[in-house]
């Protein structure tokens, strides 16, 4: 139903399980929603079975309550409540010794309570908007910093959010800052002729191309974006298209921001593109763009450094532990002005794409998968 969605964890841990004393069963909580058109976004959940088999894991998905932008402190009472009968039952013939949890709240929260519950240690993983977002509500943040605290180990994908949860006081010692990889049989060099017939649109040739990846939502700065190639195109007079791979409630207005600036021609909103289709996107274009205000540790950016690609990005959370040097990207102030400064530098600039795709192509999800196991290996030593 979602083949997209928190793909970074699906990779994570189908990789955790090539080593052969460690065996997964996934519990994946499934918001409730009864068979009924009303809303397409929620329908969506009623359509998701209870029980699928991905890659060879068993994964269930549970009910839970949840009610749409209020009562959010109660999320994790609830993910817990709905998944603590199939725990139970998986339990019977699966006696596994630790539980593996993703995103601190409401996920983390549920499975600190199953762990207590169960008697078993829980090791969490931190990814972005539950530890640079959620604090910020006073009622969520007592329960994350119970949650944190009560976790045997914690992981962040980025020593920004690391530095977070210590402002939070949690022990700088519990926290194993592990970011995510790619997958090199997905993301590599293609040739950009090629790359272009794969993707099927009729892309500029004299123009310079840039892409961006990620929801139709504010956090996601395409709004920006779309000012600064404004501001490019009549400062400048560059010549250059934005195509944005995405949905989100942000389309209307993106759309309107786009006609209104007479940029029908320069700034192109795609949908939704199946995540085995982004390689050839990331080679058909000259650069990659992502202008989020917070982020983790974003995958786009990885993958496109995978292939060779150079990026411009904001300061957000773990973009500056990833473009550690300009010779793989240029950083940017989440301003329009700054936004059309960065992207003329980088159109302008001789990379050395070879150079980009070795540096993209170091971390794979082996690597990460590595590096876990060793904390599963310390956690259940403990």
């Amino acid at each position: 139903m979602q083949p997209n969605n928190a793909i970074f964890i699906k990779n994570r841990m189908v990789n955790i399980t090539r080593y052969h004393d460690i065996k997964l069963k996934v519990v994946a909580p499934i918001p409730f929603f009864p068979r009924i058109k009303i809303v397409p976004r929620w329908y969506r959940f009623s359509q998701i079975k209870r029980y699928e088999l991905i890659e060879g894991i068993d994964v269930y998905h549970p009910r839970y309550l949840v009610t749409p932008k209020i009562g959010m402190v109660f999320y994790g009472l609830n993910m817990f409540w709905g998944s603590l009968r199939v725990v139970k039952k998986i339990y019977k013939t699966f006696p596994f010794e630790l539980i593996d949890a993703h995103y601190i709240y409401p996920d983390g929260f549920a499975a600190i309570l199953l762990g207590k519950i169960l008697n078993k240690p829980v090791v969490l993983s931190a990814r972005g908007t539950d530890i640079n977002y959620y604090p910020k509500f006073k009622s969520i943040r007592k329960i994350i910093q119970y949650t944190l605290k009560n976790s045997s180990s914690v992981i962040s994908v980025c020593s920004s959010l690391k530095d977070i949860m210590i402002e939070l006081e949690i022990p700088k010692e519990k926290i194993n800052v592990i970011p995510n990889g790619i997958d090199q049989n997905k993301f590599y060099k293609v040739d950009k002729i090629q790359a272009r017939l794969k993707v099927g649109c009729s892309l500029p040739i004299k123009d310079k191309i840039i892409l961006s990846v990620g929801g139709l939502i504010e956090r996601k700065g395409h709004h920006i974006l779309i000012d600064a190639i404004s501001l490019l195109k009549k400062n400048n007079g560059l010549n250059c298209c934005a195509y944005i791979i995405g949905e989100g409630n942000y389309k209307n207005l993106l759309e309107e921001k786009i006609k209104k600036l007479n940029l029908q021609k320069n700034v192109y909103l795609v949908g939704q593109v199946p995540n085995n289709e982004l390689v050839y996107w990331y080679n058909s274009v000259d650069l990659f763009f992502l202008g989020s205000d917070r982020e983790g540790w974003p995958n786009v950016i990885s993958e496109s450094l995978a292939c060779g690609v150079p990026v411009v990005a904001t300061y957000a959370n773990g973009i500056p532990e990833i473009i550690i040097s300009d010779d793989y990207g240029i950083l940017v102030k989440r301003t329009a002005q700054d936004f059309a400064r960065g992207l003329q530098q980088a159109l302008e600039k001789k990379w050395d794409y070879e150079k980009i795709y070795q540096y993209g192509q170091k971390r794979t999800w082996e690597t990460v998968a590595g590096e876990l196991y060793q904390v599963f290996k310390k956690t259940l030593c403990e």
